[in-house]
């Protein structure tokens, strides 16, 4: 069975499996960190799938523990080269309590620039210090935990109910209305956290609206080339039980 690439429109080269087989390159296990970077420089858009790194037995750990205590007082990450799975991936290490992590980076023929045209504009400075007030007022800390899929919570509903034999009812869609005035949306999303009117001198309370519980902004543009699903936490090299050599 061939496989083939199409270099024009109608236009293929195919390839044998013989052929594409002698491409792979064997897994070496090694990291070859050639390079020092500050970590904040890293944008996070390369960022692909993140991993915990082990040392390989007790002559490792010296050296694993001395490298990550110094990127850790420097502020710095290691950039480099790692095969995995046959293919050469460029590789980010960085310090992670008294270990490290290694993030597979994404190409940057894989990345897109952004697009952000007809943002010139000069923008309205009560907007933006009503934007402020509501920031402030919903600053917290990252919990993950609290994230949920509902796709996945209420597919398990549909399969728990179809085991039982109960009838499946269709949820509403949750459809939040147009925000034709960004100006009213933002001063009726600070009163929703005030409890009531959004200036400095409220003369009437203004009733909050259920339907809008969030900050709801109209945006236009297209979306950054992500894969159609990211795994956020970081799972362990050793998927297998086996160390990295």
């Amino acid at each position: 069975m061939r496989k083939g690439y199409e270099y024009e429109r109608g236009q293929f080269v195919t390839f044998t499996p013989e052929e594409l087989k002698a491409l792979d390159v064997e897994s070496s296990h090694t990291i070859d960190l050639t390079t020092f970077v500050p970590r904040v420089e890293v944008d996070p858009l390369y960022f692909n799938t993140p991993y915990y790194v082990y040392p390989d037995g007790s002559v490792a750990a010296e050296a694993y523990r001395t490298i990550s205590a110094a990127m850790a007082e420097a502020g710095m990450a290691g950039l480099g080269r790692l095969t995995l799975s046959r293919h050469e991936r460029m590789v980010l290490v960085e310090p992670r309590g008294q270990g490290l992590t290694l993030i597979t980076l994404r190409a940057a023929e894989e990345v897109r620039a952004a697009e952000f045209d007809g943002f010139e504009d000069e923008l309205d400075a009560e907007a933006v210090a009503i934007a402020d007030m509501i920031i402030k007022r919903k600053t917290g800390s990252f919990d993950p935990s609290i994230f949920r899929d509902r796709y996945q919570e209420a597919l398990r509903e549909l399969i728990e109910a179809k085991i039982k034999g109960l009838p499946v009812k269709a949820r509403p869609a949750a459809r939040p209305a147009p925000v034709l005035d960004l100006m009213a949306a933002l001063k009726q999303s600070l009163a929703q956290e005030t409890g009531g009117a959004a200036s400095a001198k409220p003369k009437r309370r203004a009733a909050a609206d259920r339907r809008q519980s969030s900050l709801l902004l109209p945006v236009s543009g297209r979306a950054a080339k992500q894969p159609p699903s990211t795994t956020a936490e970081p799972v362990s090299r050793r998927r297998s039980g086996s160390r990295g050599r």
